[in-house]
């Protein structure tokens, strides 16, 4: 049995359910006979409404209702979703203008939530959206992430939400000023798409006098508490469930317009209402990725250590707040910029615009991949500026294994960290030493080719605390979580721990989640949080199961010192064949009237977050006559802590590499003058594909936490954060000898080819 515990590749335990067509996604289970229902959004980007005429609509074949931002003030309900601020560096508060579920007065970008249709059909629904009358009187479109233009919110002057900074502003220009090297660079953060494999959908039901809610979404209790604050209910009323969800990826773990509309569509009708997002209309209304221009500026000694670093960024959060905002944003961008570098001087300053845009998730706004970006960008920068191998930079100041625990400048305590070994490491793995002669094959053929190394550190995010309930079953266990699986392999990893600590087979454990009824609470998922935090809280509920178990067979036996071995899951009396199994003692519990022993519920809080660290390292090739640019080749090692499950784990980073990929090389939201998005199908919006990604090498060199029992550190995201660093420094490693100086994702065929043509002082050409 050892061999299926933790630390083991065990294969996806839910993948047979997804392989042979038995998941069960929101379009599986919505309702037999659900009406169905169609968003009528804004074609504009930017207007005061000066009609709004839904009777026709009302009176179409099949039309049950319409609902405009009329209607929802005619239920006594608000017009408005949860949304986060963040205070200024003076300490004044930051723009807070409404997120408005439907446009009120005026809209404010291209999708934007206008009115809602329930029908019949969804063709009933669509086609009552076309007699819509719908005007508005254009205003001028603001679309750069410069501070001024035209007006979106009244409340927020200069189109800026808020302008916050962290760090001592003058210690760091003295520090800059007397430095030995100064170096600056402004990067861009293409904006993207998310693209799950599931759109976003929704439906909701009434069951008696509450309301159920379904929703693909990263955790139920935001949308419980948001549904009955709006509805003005009781929590109890509200009951909200997730089933199978086909990729999260940040985007869905906010609050959506739709939610709240098919809720109120289903209680005045009295009927299931159904929503199911196309895919153009997810990009149009999604929250969106990325999106800030980022200046580093690095101050080193004469032995090039850093002295100080000054970074400024500038982020377009579209039109709104988002649900998390950029609160979130911004203590990300502090939090992880610091890291990996030794260093006591340090400013950084976040300004948020609202642009006529969709909004941006708040993971994807200026957070880690964001940061890291930035930051690894303008050390391989200053590197080459210097004259210096990019690699002994970064080792000049690494933090070094025994300054551990660590203050960061920002005040980030990191627990552990071995960086100069998962480096060497790396250029070990990656072949660093047969790079020059793999570069003069490529330009034998005509191509040029280009190393790029990314060396990043990350924080797990989200709530930082979580309850388990473990029930023990007539030959099994069910476990109970507050995370919610977008796809990563959750109930794989569940069982694994709990198999470990039991000796329960895999077939034989229920993980449940994503159900408001049967969990109390949760944290859901985000910030690489999961398994770190629910698998502590797992084993709290586990040992306090076994405990209760212990003390009363000892006492039903008459034995003292019984012991439980965890690898066969018996219970054991020194001096004694007779052996226990775990089932066997839930048994005898229940039979004793004692079924509380059955089942323990811990909630457990983690002591300080954990680090995920790692090196990548990226080889581009780039054609001199086209400029298409491949990566060729790809090495990542990582500092995961202890691995649950080592195949689940590369996975997740096989996966966060393709995006990053796509990322750099070819995903890019793009909108015209007018502030319509030009890429809104994927016939417009490049995706990566398998011939786009290499095989991606994947080692670790852990070094276990210990800030949680488990010594684990996360690894949702760390794919994407490393990669989007480790390809564009590749790019600029392989055009630096022709003399460009500045490359900016993505590295689409035609960019590179316009800065192939600029070589005199590396500017890129206008597309």
């Amino acid at each position: 049995m050892t061999k299926f515990g933790s630390s083991q590749p065990v294969t996806r335990l839910e993948d047979t359910r997804f392989l042979t067509g038995k998941g069960r996604y929101i379009d599986d289970n919505a309702p037999e006979g659900a009406l169905r229902s169609f968003v009528f959004r804004s074609t504009q980007a930017h207007g005061d409404i000066t009609t709004l005429d839904v009777s026709d609509a009302r009176e179409a074949p099949g039309v049950r209702a319409v609902y405009t931002a009329a209607d929802l003030a005619a239920h006594g309900l608000k017009n408005a979703m949860r949304f986060s601020t963040v205070a200024n560096q003076d300490g004044s508060k930051g723009a807070a203008p409404d997120r408005t579920i439907l446009a009120e007065g005026r809209v404010r970008f291209v999708g934007e939530p206008v009115a809602f249709i329930v029908a019949e059909t969804l063709a009933e629904a669509r086609d009552a959206a076309e007699l819509i009358e719908f005007d508005i009187d254009e205003l001028p479109v603001k679309l750069d992430l410069a501070p001024g233009g035209p007006a979106i919110h009244p409340e927020a002057p200069e189109n800026v939400a808020y302008d916050w900074a962290i760090g001592d502003a003058d210690a760091t220009e003295a520090a800059l000023a007397a430095s030995a090297h100064r170096v600056t660079l402004t990067t861009h953060d293409n904006r993207i798409i998310v693209n799950s494999l599931e759109p976003r959908g929704c439906y909701a039901e009434m069951e008696g006098g509450r309301i159920h809610l379904a929703l693909n979404g990263q955790g139920v209790w935001g949308p419980k508490k948001d549904l009955s604050k709006w509805f003005g209910w009781e929590a109890e009323r509200v009951h909200v469930t997730t089933p199978d969800v086909g990729g999260g990826f940040g985007m869905k773990a906010m609050g959506y317009p739709e939610q709240f509309l098919v809720s109120l569509a289903a209680r005045e009708l009295g009927q299931p209402v159904h929503w199911m997002a196309e895919r153009t209309e997810s990009m149009l209304s999604d929250n969106a990725g990325r999106d800030l221009d980022v200046t580093c500026e690095l101050g080193f000694d004469a032995d090039y250590k850093l002295t100080a670093y000054r970074v400024d960024s500038v982020s377009n959060l579209g039109a709104y707040n988002s649900q998390f905002g950029q609160g979130i944003q911004s203590s990300l961008f502090s939090k992880v910029l610091t890291g990996t570098y030794d260093i006591q001087t340090v400013f950084m300053r976040n300004r948020g615009i609202y642009t006529n845009t969709t909004q941006v998730d708040a993971y994807r706004g200026a957070g880690r991949p964001e940061a890291i970006y930035a930051l690894e960008r303008a050390m391989d920068y200053a590197a080459r500026e210097l004259g210096l191998d990019p690699l002994d930079l970064r080792r000049r100041n690494f933090i070094k294994p025994d300054q551990f625990p660590y203050r960061s400048a920002t005040g980030e305590l990191y627990d552990v960290g071995d960086f100069p070994k998962l480096l060497d490491r790396a250029v070990i793995e990656a072949d660093l030493d047969g790079f020059e002669d793999r570069r003069a094959g490529s330009y034998g053929q005509g191509r040029l080719r280009g190393l790029g190394v990314c060396y990043y550190i990350e924080s797990i995010l989200g709530d930082p605390d979580e309850t388990a309930t473990i029930e023990l079953t007539e030959d099994g266990a069910r476990v109970y979580v507050g995370t919610q699986s977008n796809g990563q392999g959750h109930e794989t990893v569940y069982a694994q721990l709990l198999h470990d600590q039991t000796g329960l087979p895999l077939d034989k454990i229920e993980i449940v989640q994503g159900d408001s009824d049967r969990i109390a609470t949760g944290g859901g998922t985000g910030g690489s949080r999961s398994v770190t935090v629910q698998g502590m809280a797992m084993r709290a509920a586990g040992t306090a199961l076994i405990g209760g178990l212990t003390e009363f067979l000892a006492e039903e036996m008459e034995q003292r010192d019984i012991s439980f071995d965890a690898e066969e899951g018996v219970f054991r009396a020194p001096g004694s064949n007779v052996v226990v199994t775990l089932i066997e003692a839930a048994d005898r519990a229940r039979a004793a009237g004692k079924a509380e022993l059955c089942s323990a519920t811990r909630h457990e809080e983690l002591p300080g977050r954990s680090y995920p660290n790692g090196c990548h390292v990226a080889e581009v090739e780039i054609d001199r006559e086209t400029g298409d640019t491949r990566v060729v080749r790809y090495t990542v090692v990582d500092d995961f802590g202890n691995l649950m499950n080592p195949r689940l784990a590369e996975g997740q980073v096989h996966g966060g590499v393709a995006q990053g990929i796509g990322q750099a090389i070819m995903e890019r939201v793009v909108f015209d003058e007018d502030g319509q998005l030009l890429t809104a199908t994927f016939m417009d919006y490049g995706m990566p594909r398998a011939e786009d990604t290499p095989f991606v090498a994947f080692h670790t060199e852990p070094v276990p936490s210990i800030m949680n029992p488990l010594g684990m550190k996360g690894c949702g995201e760390a794919g994407t954060v490393g990669a989007l660093a480790a390809v564009a420094n590749a790019v600029q490693d392989a055009l630096w000898p022709l003399g460009v100086r500045q490359v900016d994702m993505p590295f689409t065929p035609s960019r590179v080819w316009a800065m192939l043509q600029d070589q005199t002082d590396g500017k890129i050409a206008a597309e």
